[in-house]
């Protein structure tokens, strides 16, 4: 039997107000700062030109974002504690802000990176925040998908920059697009002022956020067996996701010699399915299997999906490309909805965004280390195909290990 959680292990009671309203605000943050995050892989044949590096070196410039976000998601569980999570979803977005005006200032190249490091700062602590938030909200009946319907906002986030991005690069320029995205950011922040009041309760005015501080975290997850075994997952899963969404267009643009615009639909094609995606997995993970089973189940697919990219090539018709990419996007980038809600479960009581946070870390961290490993696969093999079959292989066996221990595993 399946059980939702019990106290002191799992969700905590949902408080009498409509989660609609939490799930929107959420959603709407994801959305912009993952925006943010990922509008720089679409931008990537265009702006590498202006900078005079390959459009491969996106790679680095997301590998460094990630390494901010790894602080940030880190750090976020003091931050919250103290701040509250509208208030430190505020600061992401004005962070978002600021990282992509750093990057669009200036061809000089450190600049640009630590545009990238500042971006990531600002998207690392929203969705421990958002967490802080929904916990609370989260219908029992319904908790894996609330999850997942937030998340959503990272693939939907993902969508909008494949699809508009090319149009705003034709109209305004690289620099101009990314501006205008950071303003977006800042816009939301403000919008969401309305309801802070609402859920920036019971702060701690004294809660750690040294950087000792930030440690806690990654030891909570360190100590509880069955949190380090979400982290391993999350990092091979999370290493997987960034090479889809990082080189997805420049692969297309390259390898297949598709139009900016073109690749860049494959890619909106792609996050489109994900949002699908994380909502049916949500569905069936409270429905029909238990979180660890979906889980492993999407390792599988994320896996077969990457390999089969050895068997891509130019001539393959336009439908079939597109259904690759859902498949790929579905899988690849459509678990992390079910990973945060059944981190929430494991999670301490009373240490839920911490937990959050520190799984995170893991996530992002596999997100920093594969970049720089998936260009030195490139370099070696000259093929993305190749490279992105690398990267197959752990998938699979996570996946297949996440089935394995699902007798082992207790609760949803």
């Amino acid at each position: 039997m399946r059980s939702n959680g019990t106290a002191g292990q799992g969700p905590v009671e949902p408080d009498s107000r409509p989660w609609a309203v939490p799930l929107a605000v959420t959603f709407a943050i994801q959305t912009l700062v993952a925006f943010a995050m990922y509008c720089a892989p679409v931008m990537a044949p265009v702006a590498a030109r202006d900078l005079h590096v390959h459009p491969s070196a996106i790679g680095w410039f997301i590998a460094i974002a990630y390494l901010g976000s790894m602080i940030g998601s880190a750090t976020a569980g003091g931050w919250v504690a103290r701040f509250g999570p509208i208030r430190v979803s505020q600061l992401g977005l004005v962070l978002c802000l600021g990282g992509l005006a750093l990057a669009a200032a200036s061809s000089f190249l450190p600049l640009v990176a630590l545009g990238a490091f500042v971006i990531g700062l600002g998207y690392g602590p929203t969705t421990p925040a958002s967490s802080h938030i929904l916990v609370r909200a989260a219908p029992r009946s319904m908790f894996s998908l609330t999850f997942s319907i937030k998340q959503t906002g990272v693939p939907a986030g993902g969508a909008i920059a494949g699809a508009l991005v090319p149009a705003m690069i034709l109209a305004f320029g690289w620099r101009a697009s990314a501006l205008a995205i950071g303003f977006a950011c800042l816009a939301l922040a403000f919008a969401i002022e309305p309801v802070r009041a609402r859920y920036d309760r019971d702060l701690d005015p004294r809660a750690p956020i040294s950087f000792a501080a930030a440690l806690t975290p990654v030891e909570l997850v360190l100590r509880e067996p069955r949190l380090r075994g979400m982290a391993v997952a999350s990092f091979v899963f999370g290493g997987v996701q960034i090479t889809l969404v990082t080189y997805l267009v420049t692969f297309l643009t390259e390898s297949f010699a598709m139009t900016l615009a073109f690749a860049g639909f494959v890619m909106a094609a792609s996050q489109v399915a994900s949002v699908a995606g994380r909502v049916l997995w949500g569905v069936l993970a409270d429905r029909l299997f238990a979180r660890r089973t979906m889980l492993g189940l999407l390792g599988l697919g994320m896996g077969m999906s990457a390999i089969a990219t050895l068997a891509s090539g130019p001539g393959w018709p336009a439908w079939l490309l597109f259904l690759f990419a859902a498949v790929f996007g579905a899988t690849a980038v459509g678990w992390n909805g079910v990973f945060l809600a059944e981190v929430a479960r494991l999670a301490p009581a009373g240490r839920i965004s911490e937990a959050t946070g520190g799984s995170l870390f893991f996530t992002f961290l596999g997100v920093v280390v594969t970049p720089p490993a998936f260009n030195g696969a490139l370099a070696l093999t000259a093929s993305y195909s190749a490279a992105y079959a690398v990267f197959g292989v752990p998938a699979l066996a996570v996946g297949a290990w996440l089935l394995a221990g699902r007798s082992g595993a207790r609760g949803r």
